[in-house]
């Protein structure tokens, strides 16, 4: 991947789009770009871990932590009024307004939770709920000026580059969280979030300045949506989308299902190895703690190493279409494994390549699969599918985890309802496929 081809033949890449053609294949004039939008979700990752530090520390320390058996719950019925608001506002401005005001307002928030906090007040419940709000929202509303930036072409060449910016946030902006929250408190890692939010809009504005070069940017950079309809409505009225909601909600009911399978064979596997007794409470947690260290420490890294040389080289050979049916292929796999032989072992090697997979090749094609999609569709409709849809999972999951835990069914009928649900998944990325391959078929650019 030496050189790029124009209609006046081929030209040859400068050192920096060669070397960033290791892990992408990058194009003259696309560097700039691409280059800053890795910075800011870098940025918003890294600040995203050092919130989610902070919500943690606040939880526990007001004996709060029952409130994640509710939160889902209350954010996706949050969500049901946040989002029509949200295409509301967005209707009525361009992009780097709405990427502006929506930023900062969410900057504000955590600054008034800081001095809350300052205050000794007990957020610990109130910023739970606002963090998981924000998370999705804000993440959705980033990967959408990213497909509103970029082509089909461009977006399929050049996401996975812009994913392990994501990648390597969320490695080390947990890493630094640890390392602030010992030495100065979660509210310095409230204050760091803040500054980062703010940076990140800057990068957002100079981004847009970058791509303002082609006459279809500068166009849809200075225009409205528009009005039209709720993204809740815009996902109605179309199969793609609807296919797309699906996908959202039956991955993350998989996942979370297999989170509780693995939280609880540690659990087990720790009173089994210390025994049950309050004199080695201290050991079981200890052993606890540190399997969670290290279930992350391997998915992160593994994660990354996927998202560098193995998202792009995929999608080059099979497409984002094919490439879907990877991740559901590999939990049904694992799950099928875990009904003939269920183990401690077996649930965290599951585990640790499923999230990779998820974190890396995953959320790559989930966020590709908006570039054939209108801007209504990239504003409205994503914010509905990565927000409310993610957080109705939440909610199907804790309820599915509590009529089977009720009946003290097995790991076995867990794995097998796991197998059963990535049937529905696959049929769902079947229909993707199918979608995409006739938008294929019509003379539009594939995917």
């Amino acid at each position: 991947m030496s050189e790029a081809t124009t209609f006046d033949g081929p030209v040859e890449k400068r050192p920096i789009e060669r070397f960033l053609s290791l892990f992408a294949d990058v194009r003259s004039g696309e560097t700039a770009s691409v280059l800053l939008l890795m910075l800011m979700m870098f940025l918003i990752l890294a600040g995203y871990y050092m919130l989610k530090t902070a919500r943690e520390v606040f939880i526990l320390s007001e004996g709060g932590a029952e409130i994640k058996s509710y939160a889902a719950a209350g954010q996706a019925l949050l969500l049901l009024v946040l989002v029509p608001a949200y295409g509301a506002f967005a209707s009525r401005v361009n992009r780097i307004q709405l990427i502006t005001w929506i930023s900062l307002f969410f900057a504000s928030n955590i600054l008034l939770f800081a001095l809350a906090a300052s205050a000794g007040m007990n957020v610990g419940v109130a910023y739970f709920l606002w963090l998981g709000i924000y998370n999705v929202m804000a993440i959705a509303q980033f990967w959408a000026f990213a497909n509103d930036l970029y082509t089909q072409d461009q977006g399929k060449r050049l996401f996975p580059l812009i994913g392990v910016g994501s990648s390597l946030g969320a490695w080390l902006g947990s890493i630094r969280a640890g390392s602030l929250v010992e030495s100065a408190g979660p509210i310095r890692l409230l204050l760091a979030g803040a500054v980062i939010l703010i940076a990140c809009v800057g990068i957002a504005r100079v981004t847009d300045r970058v791509m303002r070069g082609t006459r279809a940017q500068r166009t849809s950079g200075d225009e409205a949506l528009g009005a039209g309809p709720s993204g809740f409505s815009l996902i109605l009225s179309d199969r793609y989308l609807m296919l797309i909601a699906a996908l959202a909600v039956l991955l993350n009911v998989v996942n979370t299902t297999g989170e509780y399978l693995f939280g609880r064979y540690v659990v087990e596997h720790a009173t089994a190895t210390y025994g049950a007794g309050a004199a080695t409470e201290a050991a079981r947690g200890q052993f606890i703690g540190e399997t969670y260290s290290r279930f992350y420490s391997h998915v992160n890294l593994l994660g990354l190493l996927l998202q560098m040389f193995v998202v792009a080289r995929l999608f080059k050979v099979l497409g984002v279409g094919r490439s879907l049916f990877i991740h559901p292929i590999i939990a049904g796999g694992g799950y099928l494994l875990m009904l003939r032989a269920p183990s401690f072992q077996a649930i965290g090697l599951l585990k640790t390549l499923d999230n990779a997979v998820d974190y890396s090749l995953g959320n790559t094609t989930k966020q590709a699969l908006w570039l054939p999609t209108s801007r209504q569709a990239k504003y409205k409709a994503k914010q509905a599918v990565d927000s409310f849809c993610v957080r109705a999972g939440d909610v199907l999951t804790a309820a599915i985890v509590f009529v089977l835990t009720s009946a003290a069914v097995a790991v076995p009928i867990f794995a097998a309802f796991n197998v059963a649900l990535t049937l529905g998944w696959l049929a769902v990325v079947s229909g993707l496929n199918a979608r995409l391959r006739a938008q294929a078929a019509s003379g539009r650019n594939a995917l």
